[in-house]
């Protein structure tokens, strides 16, 4: 393993925080490193991995497609492309569908698409969200040490409290191209967003012409137990932003556009790679696997358990656990790094949410077993001291 991790040390950007192991195979909800170790898998690709990895469907739809045609720009059109687009459209209910690489790169798009349909400039978005690392998208990013380092960012953009209704009245005006919030603030802390929240941001949207924006880069496919998290609320976005889990693991996004956006003037945005035949094969073949697994129920009916196992975990570290289907977090009275190293030692890999949130993204193919095992290693983690 040394080898890789000096290998990797000596050429990498030195960007990421890396933690001391080498990941070289997958399989399902598990994970092996190079000296053979096996690991549960809740980081999950931080999202990207809801059909669990190596998955044998996504595979084979991309072994076929690489012998087919892999990159085949959106000046022609596509088979591959055209399927999935039609099927996006049939899961969410919307018409119309942007494909492009990535979470940021969808939410870049969102609020182009926003700014250019209103002739607005001013977004609304909420403190402890996060929305990619991009200079549009970092702009609607609230934490400072994303932010500070690349300032000045794109002007136009307010910050306002998370889950406050009453904080939206003077924020959405005439002047407000777009709210943009995700249902669940995943690098906030796992922290789902109300009903009333959501409602009124809608409401007031709808009443001052800006548009009602969804991120859901985190939250869609299944995560949350429904196929998409604003399924669980009686609203209905503008545009959603989708990536991570849509292609399985392949680098894939996407937007789902509204009928508020009548008309999208030709080349006021473009994407090479976006659309492209691999990972629309890729996403096709994913969708038709969460789809065929009934994976969004699985995520629901495991993630009750899962929270209410987390729940009941007797410890002074927690300060509360919560979630929504299988994107659960643990907020620790303490700094959490220490606790994921441990969990890691122990065998399960887990993600921060902020400094002192233990977030659980495993795949939704995971089993009950496997989930009871992650419960007695968090209890065994939070209660040695």
């Amino acid at each position: 393993m040394m080898n890789i991790i000096d290998l990797e040390n000596q050429h990498t950007s030195g960007l990421y925080t890396k933690r001391p192991v080498a990941i070289v195979r997958g399989k399902g909800a598990h994970l092996w490193d190079a000296n053979g170790k096996e690991y549960i898998d809740c980081v999950g690709g931080q999202g990207a991995a809801n059909i669990g990895h190596a998955n044998p469907a996504v595979a084979a739809a991309i072994a076929a497609q690489a012998q087919t045609l892999i990159s085949c720009p959106e000046m022609f059109y596509n088979d591959r492309r055209a399927l999935l687009e039609q099927r996006l459209c049939e899961i969410s209910g919307f018409p119309r569908v942007f494909l492009c690489n990535s979470g940021t790169e969808s939410v870049e798009a969102a609020l182009k698409f926003a700014r250019i349909t209103t002739g607005r400039s001013q977004v609304v978005a909420c403190m402890r969200g996060f929305h990619g690392r991009t200079m549009g998208a970092l702009s609607a990013t609230w934490e400072k040490k994303y932010r500070e380092p690349f300032e000045p960012l794109v002007p136009g953009f307010r910050h306002i409290p998370f889950n406050r209704p009453e904080a939206l009245d003077d924020a959405i005006h005439e002047e407000t191209a777009a709210f943009i919030v995700e249902i669940v603030q995943g690098e906030g802390g796992v922290i789902p967003a109300s009903a009333e929240f959501l409602m009124k941001a809608e409401q007031l949207c709808r009443e001052h012409g800006a548009l009602f924006i969804v991120d859901e880069v985190q939250t869609g496919f299944g995560r949350t137990g429904k196929m998409f998290a604003f399924q669980h609320h009686p609203i209905h976005p503008d545009l959603v932003c989708l990536a991570k889990s849509i292609a399985g693991g392949i680098p894939m996004g996407a937007v789902l556009i509204g009928d508020a956006i009548q008309e999208l003037p030709p080349q006021v945005h473009g994407s090479t790679f976006g659309g492209n035949p691999l990972a629309c094969a890729a996403a096709f073949a994913s969708i038709d696997y969460l789809l065929a697994n009934h994976l969004p129920q699985k995520a629901q009916e495991l993630g009750d358990k899962f929270l209410h196992a987390l729940q009941q975990i007797e410890s002074p570290l927690i300060r509360e656990v919560r979630g929504l289907g299988l994107m659960v977090g643990i907020e620790l009275k303490q700094k959490v790094t220490p606790y994921l190293q441990a969990l890691l030692e122990e065998g399960v890999l887990a993600l921060p949410a902020g400094l002192t949130v233990m977030r659980f993204l495993p795949p939704l193919v995971i089993d009950q077993h496997d989930l009871e095992i992650v419960v007695e290693k968090v209890k065994h983690v939070l209660q040695k001291d």
